[in-house]
């Protein structure tokens, strides 16, 4: 996949990604969950499309709760480890492997469409007029974001000073990704019916958060497979100078729920 408007039109494979993906990237915790459920959303017989699903990490949630899902994402290795995944847990979701904005389905097919970390993936001016479709009226758009915070977080920070040294070309540094204008911008057809904003500590150890950072766009997806070993091991010999073996890393949740403005 390559993207001109994210880190130079740098090639991306989430499929590099998925071993550590499926491993280390820390699912949203379930006081979340908790709060869309409140919300209405991820409710049982709910049918719900994730939109760039990834390993399934929304969409296996959903599934627990006894929602419909349909997860889709352009990565087939992602796909299948999200496919592995959810039958592991016994959990009964429809994956399609597609890039979205190629992706049909019929009119008034879902209740709600989901998009954690991946809005900034879409072509908006594509996506948007597909879920106006796929959409029930009423239906709803949630939109996840969850990322470490660096000018809070000092171990989140020199991680990102590292990850610029091997990928000066990635974008994701100073988290600013889903704060930028066109994010908001391509929202401008939807009425924002929620927002929500959660500061959390995630507890790691210099394994997990060094798993962490390689499902990171910035490396695994990025680089090729020596480069990747040689920022693990810098960043493994960082952790352990500075002593670090279990700590905590500073995160933000922000949550967006949306209706489009014409329904």
């Amino acid at each position: 996949m390559k993207l001109s408007h994210i880190d130079d039109n740098k090639d991306i494979d989430w499929g590099n990604t998925s071993d550590d993906y499926g491993k280390f990237r820390p699912g949203y915790p379930q006081f979340v969950y908790d709060f869309l459920f409140d919300l209405g959303i991820g409710v049982k017989e709910q049918k719900i499309v994730d939109l760039g699903t990834g390993t399934g990490v929304l969409a296996r949630a959903f599934s627990k709760n006894g929602a419909l899902v349909t997860g889709v994402d352009g990565s087939d290795v992602q796909i299948k480890t999200a496919d592995e995944m959810s039958k592991k847990e016994n959990l009964d979701i429809n994956y399609i492997v597609s890039k979205i904005e190629d992706c049909d389905f019929e009119e008034n097919s879902f209740d709600a469409a989901a998009s954690g970390q991946s809005w900034l993936y879409f072509d908006s001016e594509k996506t948007i007029p597909k879920l106006k479709k796929w959409l029930m009226p009423n239906g709803k758009l949630l939109l996840m974001h969850f990322g470490w915070l660096p000018h809070e977080d000092a171990i989140a920070k020199m991680t990102e000073k590292l990850v610029l040294k091997y990928n000066p070309s990635w974008k994701g540094a100073n988290h600013k990704e889903n704060r930028s204008g066109n994010f908001y911008n391509s929202l401008r057809e939807f009425s924002l019916l929620t927002f929500q904003k959660f500061i959390v500590p995630l507890e790691f150890t210099n394994e997990t958060w060094r798993g962490r950072i390689r499902a990171c766009r910035g490396i695994g997806a990025s680089l090729d497979p020596d480069s990747v070993a040689k920022f693990d091991f810098e960043l493994d010999e960082l952790l352990k100078k500075k002593g670090l073996n279990f700590f905590t890393v500073l995160h933000e949740i922000l949550i967006h729920i949306l209706r489009i403005n014409d329904q």
